[in-house]
């Protein structure tokens, strides 16, 4: 049976500090990176969730977690946005048991339900040898971050299929130079995100395969978290927090013409591109099977010490 994780919070009352009881909102800073992924906390601002539930929220963004991460810990951010094994990796520098170790407070993306089409893959040129997963054995692959979420993907499916993981040759090149890294011999074949997989199909490009949906089609791949500390010390705002959250997720599930609206108001991509791009799916839960296939593949594969407890990774309440 698939095992789902509900992140979702009922709004409660406890007194005075309940945010919102005494009229005022209760100022909430967010740090999330300005892409598609994000596109459900954008929403929520644009629609008042945030504000029905007392928190007067303020998004900063960010090129990527490591700088939303070390932000939280420090207390600048009251929440930041990650995938989930990059917060594996902080809570072993962190340690699991402290007042910074983080845990994920609302679910913020998961892969598509379309198995033809998702918001990341692999992709190789076109006429490239390469035909099938396993191929990518003694390749070399793209990645935008070393022994993170990209490289243990894809490893499992390589492994899947039948070739030897370890004998790939991971590359760091970031999103945006990845395509040129590929068309110009760098690297055999390159894993990026939207928008820059669209524009490298459309350069020429072909996809080898999805990683996140082809890795596990429930995979949740990244999301909203914050510390220990203000779990235990700010419950109320953190509640409010992830309930104006589930209902940001169900909004931007229900409605993706929304999801390419908002995308206009907040990142670089043209509007163009907007209407091309492989959306995310956005929902509240959180599948257990999947998350812990991916611990799982982020300690074979990419030097996790070990899979974390996700009664605790992920904070219910």
């Amino acid at each position: 049976m698939v095992g789902v994780l509900a992140l979702a919070g009922c709004s409660g009352s406890n007194g005075g500090d309940t945010p919102g009881e005494d009229g005022e909102l209760t100022p909430v800073s967010a740090a999330v990176i300005p892409i598609a992924d994000t596109a459900a906390i954008w929403l929520g601002v644009d629609q008042g969730f945030f504000e029905e539930e007392g928190l007067d929220v303020t998004i900063d963004t960010a090129g990527g977690g490591a700088a939303i991460v070390p932000g939280v810990v420090s207390g600048d951010y009251d929440f930041g946005f990650s995938n989930y094994v990059s917060l594996m990796f902080a809570n072993e520098q962190f340690g699991t048991d402290t007042p910074m170790s983080l845990s994920v407070v609302a679910n913020g993306v998961t892969a598509s339900e379309d198995l033809e089409k998702d918001f990341g893959g692999v992709v190789v040129r076109a006429d490239s040898d390469i035909q099938t997963a396993a191929d990518l054995a003694g390749r070399s692959v793209s990645v935008n971050t070393l022994a993170n979420i990209g490289d243990s993907t894809v490893s499992q499916i390589v492994a899947d299929d039948g070739g030897d993981a370890s004998t790939i040759e991971f590359i760091e090149v970031g999103f945006p130079d990845a395509p040129a890294a590929l068309e110009n011999g760098q690297v055999d074949a390159a894993w990026i995100v939207e928008p820059f997989l669209t524009q490298a199909v459309d350069a020429g490009a072909r996809v080898l395969f999805y990683n996140f949906n082809g890795f596990d089609p429930e995979l949740d791949v990244a999301g909203y978290f914050t510390t220990a500390q203000t779990i235990q010390e700010k419950p109320e705002i953190v509640e409010a927090f992830r309930t104006a959250m589930k209902r940001s997720l169900e909004y931007a599930g229900d409605n993706p013409d929304e999801v390419r609206r908002i995308l206009g108001t907040y990142t670089e991509i043209s509007p163009e591109l907007i209407e091309q791009i492989a959306l995310p799916r956005f929902r509240a839960d959180v599948d257990l099977d999947a998350a812990q296939r991916l611990a799982d593949a982020a300690v074979e594969f990419s030097g996790l010490s070990t899979a974390p407890e996700l009664d605790t990774f992920f904070a219910l309440d």
